[in-house]
Protein backbone atom coordinates (compact mmCIF):
# COMPACT_ATOMS: atom_id res chain seq x y z
CA UNK A 1 0.00 0.00 0.00
CA UNK A 2 3.09 2.08 0.10
CA UNK A 3 2.99 2.88 -3.91
CA UNK A 4 -0.10 4.46 -3.05
CA UNK A 5 -0.49 7.98 -2.54
CA UNK A 6 -3.63 8.57 0.53
CA UNK A 7 -6.15 10.25 -2.52
CA UNK A 8 -5.63 7.02 -4.81
CA UNK A 9 -5.80 4.78 -1.87
CA UNK A 10 -9.47 6.29 -1.37
CA UNK A 11 -10.25 5.90 -5.08
CA UNK A 12 -9.40 2.70 -4.65
CA UNK A 13 -11.49 1.79 -1.44
CA UNK A 14 -14.06 3.58 -2.93
CA UNK A 15 -14.09 2.00 -6.25
CA UNK A 16 -13.65 -1.37 -4.85
CA UNK A 17 -16.27 -0.82 -2.10
CA UNK A 18 -18.95 0.15 -5.20
CA UNK A 19 -17.31 -3.36 -7.14
CA UNK A 20 -18.46 -5.27 -3.91
CA UNK A 21 -21.86 -3.75 -3.63
CA UNK A 22 -22.63 -6.05 -6.80
CA UNK A 23 -20.90 -8.83 -5.07
CA UNK A 24 -23.03 -8.18 -1.80
CA UNK A 25 -26.30 -7.94 -4.00
CA UNK A 26 -25.72 -11.29 -5.48
CA UNK A 27 -24.87 -13.05 -2.47
CA UNK A 28 -27.02 -11.55 -0.20
CA UNK A 29 -30.36 -12.63 -2.94
CA UNK A 30 -28.74 -16.05 -3.30
CA UNK A 31 -28.68 -16.29 0.54
CA UNK A 32 -32.14 -15.19 1.24
CA UNK A 33 -33.01 -17.61 -0.59
CA UNK A 34 -30.69 -20.57 0.90
CA UNK A 35 -31.57 -19.29 4.39
CA UNK A 36 -35.37 -19.21 3.93
CA UNK A 37 -34.43 -23.05 3.18
CA UNK A 38 -31.45 -23.92 5.55
CA UNK A 39 -33.03 -21.76 8.14
CA UNK A 40 -36.92 -22.26 7.94
CA UNK A 41 -36.70 -25.71 6.92
CA UNK A 42 -33.19 -27.62 7.68
CA UNK A 43 -32.96 -28.60 4.22
CA UNK A 44 -28.85 -28.23 2.82
CA UNK A 45 -29.77 -27.21 -0.77
CA UNK A 46 -26.50 -27.94 -3.04
CA UNK A 47 -28.46 -27.36 -5.82
CA UNK A 48 -29.14 -23.59 -5.13
CA UNK A 49 -26.60 -22.46 -6.72
CA UNK A 50 -28.27 -23.99 -10.16
CA UNK A 51 -31.47 -22.11 -9.55
CA UNK A 52 -29.58 -19.14 -9.58
CA UNK A 53 -28.15 -20.70 -13.20
CA UNK A 54 -31.75 -20.90 -14.27
CA UNK A 55 -32.42 -17.58 -13.79
CA UNK A 56 -29.29 -16.73 -15.42
CA UNK A 57 -30.63 -18.85 -18.74
CA UNK A 58 -33.87 -17.58 -18.29
CA UNK A 59 -33.12 -14.23 -18.64
CA UNK A 60 -30.06 -14.95 -21.63
CA UNK A 61 -33.41 -17.09 -23.15
CA UNK A 62 -35.41 -13.62 -23.03
CA UNK A 63 -33.10 -10.90 -24.37
CA UNK A 64 -32.17 -13.65 -27.29
CA UNK A 65 -35.57 -13.97 -28.20
CA UNK A 66 -36.45 -10.36 -27.85
CA UNK A 67 -33.01 -9.20 -30.01
CA UNK A 68 -34.07 -11.79 -32.72
CA UNK A 69 -38.03 -11.04 -33.01
CA UNK A 70 -39.22 -8.20 -31.06
CA UNK A 71 -35.94 -5.92 -30.77
CA UNK A 72 -38.32 -2.77 -30.51
CA UNK A 73 -38.88 -4.21 -26.69
CA UNK A 74 -35.09 -4.66 -25.97
CA UNK A 75 -35.10 -1.76 -23.51
CA UNK A 76 -37.94 -2.97 -21.45
CA UNK A 77 -37.35 -6.63 -21.20
CA UNK A 78 -34.85 -7.00 -18.58
CA UNK A 79 -37.64 -6.04 -16.23
CA UNK A 80 -39.87 -8.86 -17.45
CA UNK A 81 -36.61 -11.13 -17.18
CA UNK A 82 -36.50 -10.69 -13.69
CA UNK A 83 -39.92 -11.74 -13.12
CA UNK A 84 -40.06 -14.49 -15.63
CA UNK A 85 -36.74 -15.59 -13.83
CA UNK A 86 -38.38 -15.99 -10.26
CA UNK A 87 -41.47 -17.83 -11.78
CA UNK A 88 -39.07 -20.28 -13.50
CA UNK A 89 -36.65 -21.02 -10.67
CA UNK A 90 -39.83 -21.30 -8.04
CA UNK A 91 -41.91 -23.47 -10.50
CA UNK A 92 -38.79 -25.73 -11.26
CA UNK A 93 -38.10 -25.67 -7.15
CA UNK A 94 -41.70 -26.68 -6.32
CA UNK A 95 -41.97 -29.52 -8.46
CA UNK A 96 -38.31 -30.70 -7.33
CA UNK A 97 -39.56 -30.71 -3.00
CA UNK A 98 -42.82 -32.64 -5.05
CA UNK A 99 -40.51 -35.15 -6.15
CA UNK A 100 -37.53 -35.09 -4.00
CA UNK A 101 -37.02 -33.05 -0.98
CA UNK A 102 -40.21 -34.01 1.10
CA UNK A 103 -39.47 -38.02 0.90
CA UNK A 104 -36.16 -36.63 2.91
CA UNK A 105 -36.99 -34.08 5.85
CA UNK A 106 -35.46 -34.82 8.78
CA UNK A 107 -32.74 -36.69 6.98
CA UNK A 108 -29.58 -34.15 6.43
CA UNK A 109 -27.20 -36.10 5.00
CA UNK A 110 -29.47 -37.75 2.43
CA UNK A 111 -30.90 -34.44 1.76
CA UNK A 112 -27.50 -33.39 0.74
CA UNK A 113 -26.59 -36.27 -1.42
CA UNK A 114 -29.86 -35.86 -3.31
CA UNK A 115 -29.91 -32.21 -3.86
CA UNK A 116 -26.06 -32.79 -4.74
CA UNK A 117 -27.31 -35.38 -7.61
CA UNK A 118 -29.62 -32.82 -8.91
CA UNK A 119 -27.20 -30.39 -9.05
CA UNK A 120 -25.44 -32.28 -11.44
CA UNK A 121 -28.43 -33.37 -13.30
CA UNK A 122 -29.41 -29.63 -13.94
CA UNK A 123 -25.98 -28.51 -14.80
CA UNK A 124 -26.05 -31.46 -18.39
CA UNK A 125 -28.97 -30.20 -18.66
CA UNK A 126 -28.04 -26.90 -18.93
CA UNK A 127 -25.20 -28.09 -21.32
CA UNK A 128 -27.51 -30.08 -23.32
CA UNK A 129 -29.40 -26.99 -23.83
CA UNK A 130 -27.32 -24.01 -23.91
CA UNK A 131 -24.18 -25.54 -24.76
CA UNK A 132 -20.62 -25.71 -22.50
CA UNK A 133 -19.48 -22.33 -22.68
CA UNK A 134 -20.13 -19.31 -20.85
CA UNK A 135 -23.04 -17.13 -22.24
CA UNK A 136 -24.16 -13.48 -21.62
CA UNK A 137 -27.33 -11.33 -22.57
CA UNK A 138 -27.62 -8.13 -24.54
CA UNK A 139 -28.47 -5.82 -21.87
CA UNK A 140 -30.42 -2.68 -22.43
CA UNK A 141 -28.54 0.56 -22.57
CA UNK A 142 -29.66 2.05 -19.64
CA UNK A 143 -28.10 -0.94 -17.71
CA UNK A 144 -24.57 0.28 -19.35
CA UNK A 145 -21.90 3.22 -18.20
CA UNK A 146 -21.05 4.63 -14.85
CA UNK A 147 -21.46 7.28 -13.05
CA UNK A 148 -18.70 9.49 -12.14
CA UNK A 149 -19.16 11.30 -9.01
CA UNK A 150 -15.13 12.42 -8.83
CA UNK A 151 -12.59 12.67 -11.56
CA UNK A 152 -11.28 9.25 -10.18
CA UNK A 153 -14.21 7.44 -8.66
CA UNK A 154 -16.48 5.37 -11.20
CA UNK A 155 -19.69 3.56 -10.30
CA UNK A 156 -21.35 1.31 -12.63
CA UNK A 157 -24.95 1.87 -13.39
CA UNK A 158 -25.90 -2.13 -13.26
CA UNK A 159 -24.36 -2.26 -10.06
CA UNK A 160 -26.69 0.42 -8.74
CA UNK A 161 -29.18 -1.07 -10.13
CA UNK A 162 -28.71 -4.53 -8.54
CA UNK A 163 -28.50 -3.18 -5.05
CA UNK A 164 -32.13 -1.33 -5.79
CA UNK A 165 -33.33 -4.59 -6.49
CA UNK A 166 -31.57 -6.34 -3.88
CA UNK A 167 -33.50 -3.49 -1.35
CA UNK A 168 -36.86 -3.81 -2.91
CA UNK A 169 -36.70 -8.62 -2.42
CA UNK A 170 -35.09 -7.94 0.84
CA UNK A 171 -37.96 -5.37 2.01
CA UNK A 172 -40.15 -7.70 0.99
CA UNK A 173 -39.01 -11.19 1.79
CA UNK A 174 -38.96 -9.74 5.60
CA UNK A 175 -43.24 -8.41 4.95
CA UNK A 176 -44.03 -12.05 3.59
CA UNK A 177 -41.95 -13.76 6.92
CA UNK A 178 -42.48 -11.50 9.47
CA UNK A 179 -45.61 -9.44 8.67
CA UNK A 180 -48.03 -11.87 6.77
CA UNK A 181 -50.19 -14.59 8.00
CA UNK A 182 -48.07 -17.21 5.77
CA UNK A 183 -44.81 -16.03 7.06
CA UNK A 184 -46.49 -16.43 10.60
CA UNK A 185 -47.23 -20.07 9.12
CA UNK A 186 -44.11 -20.55 8.29
CA UNK A 187 -42.23 -19.69 11.56
CA UNK A 188 -44.48 -21.77 13.67
CA UNK A 189 -43.69 -24.45 11.53
CA UNK A 190 -40.27 -23.86 11.99
CA UNK A 191 -40.82 -23.65 15.92
CA UNK A 192 -42.87 -26.47 16.23
CA UNK A 193 -43.80 -28.44 13.32
CA UNK A 194 -46.17 -31.12 15.66
CA UNK A 195 -48.13 -28.25 17.31
CA UNK A 196 -48.68 -26.41 14.10
CA UNK A 197 -50.13 -29.34 12.22
CA UNK A 198 -52.61 -29.70 15.05
CA UNK A 199 -53.59 -26.43 14.70
CA UNK A 200 -54.67 -26.51 11.31
CA UNK A 201 -51.65 -25.46 9.64
CA UNK A 202 -50.78 -27.64 6.51
CA UNK A 203 -47.40 -28.02 7.28
CA UNK A 204 -46.45 -29.90 4.11
CA UNK A 205 -47.85 -27.25 1.72
CA UNK A 206 -45.98 -24.66 3.42
CA UNK A 207 -42.60 -26.49 2.80
CA UNK A 208 -43.75 -26.72 -0.53
CA UNK A 209 -44.12 -23.19 -1.01
CA UNK A 210 -41.32 -22.65 1.20
CA UNK A 211 -39.18 -23.86 -1.25
CA UNK A 212 -40.41 -22.67 -4.26
CA UNK A 213 -40.05 -18.91 -2.93
CA UNK A 214 -36.19 -19.93 -1.84
CA UNK A 215 -35.47 -21.36 -5.23
CA UNK A 216 -37.54 -18.66 -6.79
CA UNK A 217 -35.29 -15.63 -5.10
CA UNK A 218 -32.38 -17.51 -6.47
CA UNK A 219 -33.56 -17.31 -9.93
CA UNK A 220 -33.58 -13.41 -9.17
CA UNK A 221 -30.18 -13.86 -7.80
CA UNK A 222 -28.95 -15.30 -11.32
CA UNK A 223 -30.93 -12.91 -13.50
CA UNK A 224 -28.89 -9.28 -11.39
CA UNK A 225 -25.62 -11.70 -11.89
CA UNK A 226 -26.01 -11.52 -15.55
CA UNK A 227 -25.24 -7.88 -15.27
CA UNK A 228 -21.81 -8.63 -13.98
CA UNK A 229 -20.71 -11.41 -15.63
CA UNK A 230 -21.43 -14.38 -17.75
CA UNK A 231 -23.15 -17.66 -16.90
CA UNK A 232 -22.17 -21.25 -17.79
CA UNK A 233 -23.25 -24.72 -17.05
CA UNK A 234 -21.20 -24.54 -13.27
CA UNK A 235 -21.95 -20.77 -12.32
CA UNK A 236 -24.21 -21.90 -9.45
CA UNK A 237 -21.57 -24.21 -8.27
CA UNK A 238 -19.19 -21.51 -8.19
CA UNK A 239 -21.09 -19.58 -5.69
CA UNK A 240 -22.22 -22.21 -3.44
CA UNK A 241 -19.69 -21.86 -1.22
CA UNK A 242 -19.82 -18.67 -0.34
CA UNK A 243 -23.63 -18.27 -0.16
CA UNK A 244 -23.68 -21.23 2.30
CA UNK A 245 -20.77 -19.46 4.19
CA UNK A 246 -23.31 -16.12 4.00
CA UNK A 247 -26.25 -17.84 5.84
CA UNK A 248 -24.03 -19.92 8.65
CA UNK A 249 -22.13 -16.95 9.70
CA UNK A 250 -24.68 -14.64 9.77
CA UNK A 251 -27.05 -17.34 11.68
CA UNK A 252 -29.79 -19.32 10.30
CA UNK A 253 -33.09 -17.81 9.94
CA UNK A 254 -31.64 -14.70 10.82
CA UNK A 255 -32.75 -12.31 7.80
CA UNK A 256 -30.75 -9.05 9.50
CA UNK A 257 -27.12 -12.00 10.10
CA UNK A 258 -27.53 -12.63 6.15
CA UNK A 259 -27.65 -8.93 5.52
CA UNK A 260 -24.86 -8.05 7.49
CA UNK A 261 -22.86 -11.22 6.43
CA UNK A 262 -23.41 -10.75 3.01
CA UNK A 263 -21.81 -7.26 3.06
CA UNK A 264 -18.57 -8.27 5.07
CA UNK A 265 -17.95 -11.13 2.75
CA UNK A 266 -18.45 -9.15 0.06
CA UNK A 267 -16.29 -6.41 0.71
CA UNK A 268 -13.80 -8.44 2.15
CA UNK A 269 -13.07 -10.09 -0.86
CA UNK A 270 -13.52 -7.47 -3.24
CA UNK A 271 -10.73 -4.82 -1.42
CA UNK A 272 -8.54 -8.17 -0.67
CA UNK A 273 -8.86 -9.30 -4.36
CA UNK A 274 -7.27 -5.40 -5.50
CA UNK A 275 -3.94 -6.46 -3.38
CA UNK A 276 -3.55 -9.91 -3.69
CA UNK A 277 -4.87 -12.56 -6.04
CA UNK A 278 -8.78 -13.43 -5.86
CA UNK A 279 -7.93 -17.19 -4.58
CA UNK A 280 -5.51 -15.61 -1.81
CA UNK A 281 -8.96 -13.32 -0.98
CA UNK A 282 -11.03 -16.06 -0.63
CA UNK A 283 -8.51 -17.84 1.59
CA UNK A 284 -7.91 -14.93 4.41
CA UNK A 285 -12.00 -13.91 4.30
CA UNK A 286 -12.42 -17.64 4.96
CA UNK A 287 -9.57 -18.00 7.60
CA UNK A 288 -11.06 -15.09 9.35
CA UNK A 289 -14.87 -16.42 9.54
CA UNK A 290 -13.58 -20.23 10.77
CA UNK A 291 -11.49 -17.93 13.28
CA UNK A 292 -14.79 -16.01 14.29
CA UNK A 293 -17.30 -18.80 14.33
CA UNK A 294 -15.08 -20.67 16.54
CA UNK A 295 -16.29 -18.27 18.89
CA UNK A 296 -19.51 -17.75 17.72
CA UNK A 297 -20.53 -21.36 16.19
CA UNK A 298 -24.35 -19.92 16.32
CA UNK A 299 -23.23 -17.11 14.14
CA UNK A 300 -23.26 -13.46 14.29
CA UNK A 301 -27.31 -12.86 14.89
CA UNK A 302 -28.42 -16.48 15.54
CA UNK A 303 -32.76 -16.93 16.08
CA UNK A 304 -33.10 -18.78 18.77
CA UNK A 305 -35.62 -21.51 18.01
CA UNK A 306 -37.85 -23.88 19.73
CA UNK A 307 -37.66 -27.62 18.23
Amino acid sequence: MDAYSNSELISIFAMQGFAGISLFSVLLLMALGLAIIFGQMGVINMAHGEFMAVGAYTTYFMATMTETYFPAFMPYYFVFAIVAAFFVAGILGYFAEFILIRHLYSRPLDTLLATWGLSLIMQQSFRSIFGAREVSPTLPEWLLGSYQPTETIFIPINGMFVLGLTAIVTLSVYYLMYRSRWGLRVRATTQNRVMSGAVGINTKKVDRYTFALGCGIAGIAGAAFTTIASTGPTTGTLYIVDTFMVVVFGGAASLFGTIASAFSIAQAQSILEFFISGSMAKVYTLFALVLILMFKPEGLFASKVRR
